[in-house]
């Protein structure tokens, strides 16, 4: 093996700095580099400097033809690989738009009633109840919610912050008023936790960013702790602390999918269900489209105006004639 080779990193782990150079989510970072092992697989383990554009088309169709994955997967596999290859390779691909960029069918979400999310609730207990009532309460996806530390919530205002949501980005929701009792018991929770947790020698949780080295102690703080720990610990390799994490997502998709069954939906409802459910709610109320952008963090209104197709009056009220008949 030549100095060269000894030196480099391996290729995965170039593609995991480079996301971390530009500051990607934990998620994208590993997304990519599982996309870019399938595309090293699929062509015999052959490095990608060896390959061309044509080999990155024929993986994506691949995708499309015989994994038959949907677009928005393609899309991120294409997204992986052109990171690979812009950031990594520094190599542009041209592979014709149609295959690296397939148009995504507009698909209108699952929306459920009052009632329904009732009937859901209401066969949940625990701290899932109380994340699902946050991602219908407060319009959060189910991993900005199981990120919320202690100190992001602010009774006196009754505000709720979202520190680096979807996309990067910060933003405010509402803290709902029926919920206080139950989000108060589960900070009495979490700093009881704390408390035994520092007893012995551990109380330590990941911090965003360089705040581990700006804020040696900040990680033992009860103020960054999350408002849905874990039931377990664990020791970090690189440092030693013995750390808990937030509640994973699977115990609360499990748990939303259970209840689901059990309320006996006609609906494939899931966790982000609850999120739609707040937005058309809201618009129902008469609530302004652009409040309603604010509140769920979308860049653009255009992405908040499926929830008028879903209430099916777009910006005109339209109402069926039929329905006038005996007027």
């Amino acid at each position: 093996m030549d100095r060269e080779s000894t030196q480099r990193p391996r290729l995965l782990e170039q593609v995991r700095r480079a996301a971390r150079a530009r500051q990607y989510s934990r998620r994208t970072e590993e997304a990519y580099a599982g996309w870019v092992r399938r595309y090293v697989l699929y062509h015999g383990k052959r490095h990608p400097a060896e390959l061309n554009d044509g080999h990155v088309g024929a993986f994506l169709t691949h995708l499309a033809v015989e994994r038959r994955v949907s677009a928005a997967t393609q899309n991120q596999a294409a997204s992986a690989l052109l990171f690979l290859y812009e950031a990594v390779l520094r190599r542009p691909l041209q592979v014709p738009a149609g295959v690296l960029r397939p148009k995504q069918p507009r698909r209108l979400p699952t929306v459920l009633s009052r009632a329904e999310v009732r009937a859901v609730l209401d066969e949940m207990s625990g701290a899932p109840q109380l994340v699902a009532k946050l991602l219908y309460g407060a319009g959060l996806r189910l991993l900005e919610a199981l990120q919320l530390r202690v100190k992001d919530l602010d009774f006196d205002r009754r505000e709720i912050r979202l520190r680096s949501g979807k996309g990067g980005h910060d933003r405010m929701t509402m803290l709902p008023e029926r919920l206080r009792p139950a989000l108060q018991r589960q900070l009495a929770h979490v700093r009881r936790l704390h408390e035994a947790d520092l007893q012995r020698n551990a109380g330590w949780v990941q911090l965003p960013g360089a705040l581990d080295e700006k804020f040696p102690g900040a990680g033992r703080d009860l103020a960054w702790q999350w408002l849905f720990p874990a039931t377990r610990t664990h020791t970090d390799p690189a440092t030693g602390r013995i750390r808990r994490h937030h509640l994973h997502e699977s115990a609360v998709q499990r748990a939303v999918i259970a209840a689901v069954k059990r309320a006996r939906l006609a609906k494939h409802a899931s966790c982000h269900s609850f999120r739609h459910s707040f937005a058309t709610h809201l618009l129902e109320a008469g609530y302004d489209i652009r409040t309603i952008q604010e509140l769920l963090g979308h860049r653009s209104v255009r992405t908040t105006m499926i929830y008028t197709h879903v209430l099916n009056r777009g910006g005109c009220g339209v109402r069926s004639p039929l329905d006038a008949l005996d007027e």
